[in-house]
């Protein structure tokens, strides 16, 4: 018979998997931006895409508390990194409300306005893109910071297969590398090679929760 922390811990691993789905779905109905003619056309799939992302983020925040519930050896460098995840699911929240919500609404609220009009409230559309984008980055440098920690304290501890840690330092050097290459992490086709890499080791570690019985726990 399962003991609820081992209970508890599938759960989270469901959820981390659960959560990633949401992200891929997301990411797949994420349409391109364009002029405003184009985003008042497409405002109901902005709307539906954005819906979903901001549902994964408590799922997803979820499965990470029962990862970083998995150490005990490493609790401070475990509850330093789900406080900067959990920051930075906040920032993509912000994000994705910005973008699928305020946007469409602001928009729309406009459809009927003569091209002067829309013209003069373009600056306003640049200004909650780049404060979109501003989120983003957060969202994508806590994720990143909190999974190199993590990574940290499986090696460790040992409480997870180290294949999983370097897989996570991998996930840093990579965006690392893309920095200094001026890589646009925040344009649709960055966002979206970020986001599968990062759900490639989210459902990692969702699938090895659900599959261990006891991840132990190192007291040495």
């Amino acid at each position: 018979m399962l003991k609820p922390d081992d209970i508890f811990k599938k759960h989270a691993g469901y959820a981390l998997v659960i959560g990633s789905f949401f992200l891929i779905v997301t990411m797949a109905l994420h349409p391109a931006g364009g002029s405003f003619e184009h985003l008042l056309k497409i405002t109901k799939v902005i709307v539906v895409a954005h819906t979903i992302a901001i549902l994964s983020v408590p799922i997803i925040l979820f499965g990470f508390l029962g990862l970083h519930q998995s150490f005990n050896q490493a609790r401070s460098l475990s509850t330093f990194a789900f406080i900067i995840m959990a920051l930075g699911d906040i920032a993509v929240m912000n994000a994705a409300a910005l973008n699928g919500l305020v946007l469409p609404m602001f928009i729309n609220s406009y459809k009927d306005a003569t091209p002067e009009v829309i013209e003069a409230i373009r600056p306003i559309l640049k200004y909650n893109s780049t404060l979109n984008h501003a989120f983003d980055y957060i969202f994508i440098g806590a994720t990143c910071l909190a999974i190199l920690l993590w990574s940290v304290a499986i090696l460790r501890t040992k409480n997870f297969p180290v294949w999983l840690a370097y897989f996570g330092i991998l996930l840093n050097v990579g965006f690392l590398m893309g920095l200094l290459l001026d890589f646009n992490f925040v344009n649709l086709y960055g966002f979206r090679i970020f986001i599968f890499s990062l759900v490639g080791w989210i459902v990692a570690a969702g699938f090895l929760m659900i599959k261990s019985k006891n991840v132990v726990s190192s007291s040495r």
